[in-house]
């Protein structure tokens, strides 16, 4: 038990904020200023798609996930083939409270792609959070038979009750993946997210503080594309 809580200490630590100040004024004036771009586009033609979905992305990002939901729930009233595979709306409705509904979400998403591992996370998330509960989620977790990229497997171990965090960031390490920072930013994540289900707070502000700044060191655009941003709202959330 000892080693596995140094090797916790060891593979999260982070700065005392993982984003600088600057660097999220600037995303956020970024965000704002793709709100406002998107509000002219629609006042001129309030059919485009692509235009619902820049501002949804950006309302989510600015944390008005009830305003990014009101987008996509109009992408798809527009356009209905967009519903299935808009698992952005699932993360939405997961951010606005609205879990029942995100969990559909993430269950049409699997039957348009059966392989994407990181829908069945956030399938099981967000059913946790729902009436369902924590063991009915776990009993219920989508069923994957195709190896995908990692870490999910180990993490998708970890939500069913298989493996602890400790044995997730272990396994990583032995495959020499410690090094990786897209690798370790959603096992952080989702480690961290996994902590505040259990109602270990300070467990989950570590991991979800070391993702944020994993973010930042594994690509452009603030972090790993549209998860990067997630994490972070996670991060400022519960902090």
């Amino acid at each position: 038990m000892k080693r596995s809580i140094l090797l916790l200490a060891a593979l999260c630590t982070f700065a005392a904020e993982p984003l600088a100040p600057d660097v999220r004024a600037k995303m956020i004036a970024s965000f704002e200023g793709t709100v406002k771009s998107a509000d002219a586009a629609i006042a001129r033609d309030a059919t485009q798609l692509r235009a619902y979905s820049n501002r949804g992305d950006a309302q989510l990002f600015l944390g008005k996930a009830k305003e990014a939901v009101a987008d996509f729930e109009k992408m798809i009233a527009l356009d209905p083939s967009q519903d299935a595979p808009h698992w952005r709306l699932g993360i939405a409705y997961y951010f606005a409270g609205d879990f029942a509904k995100s969990a559909k979400q993430f269950e049409k998403y699997h039957a348009y792609d059966d392989h994407d591992r990181e829908n069945g996370v956030w399938k099981f998330f967000a059913q946790a959070k729902s009436a369902d509960g924590i063991e009915k989620a776990r009993k219920e977790m989508l069923e994957y038979k195709r190896f995908d990229r990692e870490p999910f497997p180990a993490v998708y171990d970890m939500l069913a009750g298989k493996k602890t965090a400790a044995e997730v960031l272990t396994e990583l390490d032995k495959k020499g993946l410690k090094d990786d920072a897209l690798v370790m930013f959603f096992a952080h994540y989702y480690i961290g997210w996994h902590e505040q289900l259990l109602g270990n707070a300070a467990a989950a502000k570590e991991h979800l503080g070391s993702a944020v700044e994993l973010a930042q060191k594994a690509g452009a655009g603030g972090g790993p594309g549209y998860m990067g941003q997630v994490a972070r709202l996670h991060y400022e959330a519960l902090k």
